[in-house]
């Protein structure tokens, strides 16, 4: 094969280096990892087996299969299994692990027994950034995505689903029966016994799938939910952006600071809705980051009187849009934005000039709400702009203030849903890029939580390798 490049022969005698350290180079990340689960007290952070036993056999020490866990998902490798085989034939693994190959079993069990101390060494990653001055900023973006689980979508029910179901099979036996007072009239005698039998096998089978629907409905509607799922039970039926759209799987929620992009904080969630979620990932990011007030940008997912009031008070800044929810723009009358609120006289002065006086006070949701309405509406030259009704009343929130003051940092910083979308989608993207398209291999929340605190931290470790390099971040471990 003539001019090509040629491969060395493999019947020739090689003298490979005397050590397996002069294959690794010094910039290789394995040497972190080695260097960053050294500096931990395994048995501090509650780690099974860091003190060995007295009798029996001996374990493999917890820091060899942290380490082969990290160097795994740093490098897409999740599967107990793929990483067993890997630990024999992979000569970083070799270096990382001193040539130690542990069975797929034993890996498997160290990440479904030491899930806390996983997620704990996740979060002493992220003490360590912010020890390296990488997280000073103050700022962070919240966003959560939906993760598939290893649930399939037949496999989780709602109410919606199962009564799809049963109208699909009622068809179907309906169309069989049809079938059979076809071939009674129609098919040759010899032929009529063999479909016959056939048809009325697949009629038994539907006749059985309905007995188990009506079980699963029992389970069904005794889950606080009303939903269930069969081979993940935390897994939960989610709708996606997409329209008509949905997944079997968990909401994950994430801080990621504006500056570097390293994950702050993050939850996985089983609850589709991300309304809730706002405070209290502020308040863990602020713990995190140890800062007095913390500046917080999220998407109009996240609006909540109740949670942005909450993060406030926490000493949390929050900037996202309020979602418009009122008809009147859409068909061509003032909105809400058109009446300016004057705080002096607790009024609202109406695009005509006129003064609505607070005149009404209730209660909506545990929320103390005040309405307000004018006496001219009637007479005023401009009603049909303004109202279909009587009178257009205005409500308002007691605290609707902090509303007010966050409107106004968004029309301050016009950037910061562009910001939010560059800071907070983009770990989404590299995460599930990673994981590959059926995202998490483990099942129930806790064992979802440990493996995503793994994906975690190979995001951040891979974030910091490439800010800093690898020999300024062994340089920072060992200080």
């Amino acid at each position: 094969m003539g001019r090509f490049i040629s491969g060395a022969d493999r019947k020739q005698t090689t003298l490979f280096p005397p050590c397996v350290d002069d294959w690794i180079g010094v910039d290789n990340p394995v040497r972190v990892i080695d260097a960053f689960v050294d500096t931990l007290d395994l048995l501090v952070l509650g780690f099974d087996g860091a003190q060995p036993a007295a009798t029996g056999r001996p374990s493999y020490h917890p820091s060899v299969l942290l380490k082969l866990y990290i160097y795994g998902y740093l490098n897409r490798v999740q599967s107990s299994r793929r990483l067993e085989r890997e630990a024999d034939r992979n000569v970083e693994l070799m270096w990382l692990v001193g040539r130690l190959v542990p069975d797929h079993k034993t890996i498997a069990d160290f990440r479904r027994d030491n899930g806390p101390a996983i997620r704990r060494v996740c979060g002493r990653f992220v003490l360590l950034c912010r020890e390296m001055a990488l997280l000073t900023s103050g700022s962070v973006a919240i966003d959560g995505s939906k993760f598939k689980a290893v649930n399939n979508r037949d496999r989780n029910f709602t109410a919606a689903k199962l009564a799809r179901r049963r109208e699909q099979i009622e068809e179907s036996v309906a169309r069989y029966l049809s079938q059979l007072d076809t071939a009674d009239r129609q098919e040759p005698t010899d032929v009529l016994a063999a479909k016959t039998d056939r048809l009325k096998e697949k009629i038994a089978r539907l006749e059985e799938e309905m007995k188990r629907l009506d079980g699963l409905e029992e389970h069904m509607l005794a889950a606080p939910d009303q939903q269930i799922s069969l081979t993940d039970p935390d897994a939960r039926s989610m709708a996606t952006s997409g329209r008509g759209t949905g997944m079997v799987g968990y909401n994950v929620q994430v801080a990621v600071d504006t500056e570097h992009h390293i994950i702050v904080a993050h939850k996985v969630t089983n609850v589709g809705s991300d309304r809730a979620q706002l405070s209290g990932m502020a308040t863990t990011t602020k713990t995190v980051l140890g800062v007095d007030r913390l500046d917080v940008v999220a998407d109009r997912g996240y609006f909540s009187s109740e949670q942005i009031l909450a993060s406030e008070q926490a000493g949390v800044t929050v900037t996202l849009p309020k979602p418009l929810t009122s008809r009147a723009r859409y068909e061509g009358r003032f909105g809400k934005p058109d009446f300016v609120y004057v705080p002096e006289q607790d009024v609202y002065r109406c695009p005509a000039g006129e003064l609505l006086k607070n005149r009404l006070q209730s209660e909506e949701r545990g929320l103390k709400i005040n309405r307000y309405w004018a006496s001219t509406c009637q007479t005023c030259a401009i009603k049909s702009r303004c109202t279909p009704g009587k009178e257009r009343r205005i409500s308002r929130w007691e605290h609707e203030d902090v509303i007010d003051a966050m409107q106004h940092r968004l029309d301050a910083n016009p950037d910061a849903m562009r910001i939010r979308r560059q800071t907070a989608e983009h770990p989404f993207g590299t995460l599930k890029a990673r994981m590959g398209y059926t995202h998490f291999l483990t099942r129930t929340k806790t064992r979802v939580s440990t493996e995503m605190a793994l994906h975690v931290l190979a995001y951040n470790l891979t974030r910091v390798l490439n800010i800093m390099g690898s020999r300024n971040l062994l340089s920072a471990i060992a200080g």
